[in-house]
C-alpha cells in the first residue's frame, strides 16, 4: 500500500474537504507540535491562532474560521503525506495524531459480528486454538445474525431472557444488545500515534488484531465537529482471559493510532455521511507475504453514533477538553495465518492500512510496545513547549 501515490491516503474530494491535523515542525531554533489546516489541498500552520486542536474544535464558528484563517503555508497535503510514508530518513514535518489534550474514549461491541467474536474470546478463555470450536457452538445455539436486534428494545430483552435460560448469556451480550453501551478509556491524552507511525503489541500477546474504526471528534460542549480513522489495537488472548484485563489490552505504548486528519463537518460531509461510510482494512505481512482484507459498513452498526456520544457525554459526565470517540468495529479477522484453524494474529512488521474514500487512509507498522520509543511528551510537555514558543 505504501507504494501507492500519496493522494491515495487523502480524501477523494480533497479540494473541498476541510481537514485538521498536527505535525511536529522545526523552525530555526524552535520545534514542537503545530496545528495544521488542510484547505484546497494546501497545508497551513495555524498554531499562532489555535495552539491546540481542542481549542479549534471548541470554536462556535469552526467552519467559517477554517475557511478564512490564515497561516504559514507548509506545501501540499500530498507532499506532507508522501514524506511520512517512508519508514526511514529524516522527516522535516512529522505527522502526528490529529488530537492532543482530548480524552480518548472507545465503544465496544457495537456491531453484531464483533459481539459474536467477543463471546467467542470469552468462552475460549483467550485460546485461539479453541476459537473455531466455540464459534461453531455459538452459531448452533444463537445463530450469527443479531443485526436486526435493537439494543435495549423489548425484542432484545426477550432474547436476553432466552439466552439466560439456555445458559448462553455473556457480559458481551449485555453491552451488545442491552440498554447500556460499552464505553471505556482507550488511551491517554497525547498518547495516540499518527499516520506512518509504529503501533504496539504487548510481547505477552500471541492472539491479536487491528480494529479499524471511525473516530469522532467531540468538543467540550458534546458537539460532534468531525471524524477521522483509528486503529483500536486489540489483544484477543488477554481480554479473552478476563474482561477485567481490558485496560491491559487496550492502553499500551502506541496501541492507539488516529489519523491522518480530522475531517470537519460541513455541507459536504456530516454525521449522515459517517453513517453511510464503509471502512476498509488491509494487512500486509512483511515476513510471510500474508494478505488480509475486509470491509466494515457503518450502516450495520447496532447503536447510532449520536447515541454513543450521548452515552459518553452528558449531565452524567463532561469533558472540558473534549474527547475522541472510537465507534467500534465489525471486523474481527478469523482468516487462518500460521496454522489451520488458528485464525489470524499479527506478525511484527505487518503494515496495517485503514481507509475510506471520505477520510483517506491511516497506515501503520506493527511492532512491540516495549521496543517502540517510549511515550514522553504528555500534556505538561505540550504546554511547556507552547509557552516557550510564545504561543500561549
Amino acid at each position: 500500500m505504501n507504494s501507492q501515490s500519496p493522494s491515495a491516503y487523502l480524501p477523494d474530494d480533497i479540494r473541498r474537504a476541510l481537514l485538521v491535523g498536527r505535525v511536529w515542525r522545526k523552525t530555526g531554533e524552535q520545534e514542537g507540535p503545530c496545528v495544521v489546516l488542510v484547505r484546497d489541498g494546501e497545508v497551513l500552520d495555524i498554531t499562532a491562532t489555535v495552539p491546540t486542536t481542542a481549542d479549534l474544535f471548541d470554536r462556535e464558528d469552526i467552519v467559517q474560521f477554517a475557511r478564512t484563517v490564515t497561516g504559514d503555508s507548509l506545501g501540499s497535503a500530498e507532499k506532507l503525506v508522501g514524506a511520512n510514508l517512508s519508514a526511514t530518513g529524516h522527516r522535516a514535518l512529522q505527522l502526528l495524531a490529529p488530537n492532543d489534550v482530548q480524552a480518548i474514549k472507545a465503544c465496544g461491541v457495537t456491531f453484531a459480528v464483533s459481539l459474536i467474536e467477543r463471546v467467542i474470546e470469552e468462552q475460549a478463555g483467550g485460546d485461539p486454538a479453541k476459537a473455531q470450536e466455540v464459534r461453531n457452538t455459538i452459531a448452533a445455539t444463537i445463530g450469527t445474525d443479531l443485526s436486526k436486534i435493537k439494543p435495549g428494545s423489548d425484542a432484545a430483552m426477550k432474547l436476553k431472557a432466552e439466552l439466560e435460560r439456555r445458559g448462553a448469556w455473556s457480559q458481551y451480550m449485555e453491552v451488545g444488545i442491552g440498554p447500556d453501551a460499552e464505553v471505556f478509556s482507550k488511551s491517554q491524552p497525547m498518547s495516540a500515534v499518527g499516520f506512518g507511525a509504529d503501533i504496539g503489541l504487548l510481547p505477552a500477546s500471541t492472539w491479536n488484531n487491528p480494529e479499524p474504526e471511525i473516530v469522532l471528534a467531540v468538543n467540550s460542549r458534546g458537539e460532534i465537529v468531525g471524524a477521522t480513522l483509528g486503529n483500536d489495537v486489540n489483544l484477543r488472548d488477554i481480554e479473552g482471559r478476563s474482561a477485567l484485563l481490558l485496560g491491559k489490552c487496550k492502553d499500551n505504548n502506541a496501541s492507539c493510532a488516529i489519523g491522518p486528519f480530522v475531517r470537519l463537518f460541513d455541507e459536504s460531509f456530516n454525521l449522515d455521511s459517517v453513517r453511510k461510510v464503509s471502512v476498509a482494512l488491509r494487512v500486509e505481512g512483511a515476513d510471510d507475504g500474508f494478505l488480509l482484507e475486509g470491509v466494515s459498513h457503518m450502516s450495520e452498526i447496532s447503536r447510532d453514533p449520536a447515541e454513543l456520544v450521548a452515552q459518553t457525554w452528558g449531565r452524567h459526565h463532561q469533558y472540558p477538553d473534549g474527547f475522541m470517540l472510537f465507534l467500534g468495529t465489525m471486523f474481527s479477522p478469523i482468516k487462518d495465518r500460521d496454522t489451520k484453524g488458528g485464525g489470524f494474529t499479527h506478525h511484527l512488521g505487518d503494515r496495517v492500512t485503514i481507509s475510506t474514500p471520505e477520510l483517506g487512509a491511516l497506515t501503520n507498522t506493527v511492532q512491540l510496545s516495549t521496543e517502540i520509543a517510549p511515550w514522553t511528551f504528555g500534556v505538561r510537555a505540550l504546554y511547556r513547549n507552547l509557552a516557550s514558543r510564545g504561543l500561549l
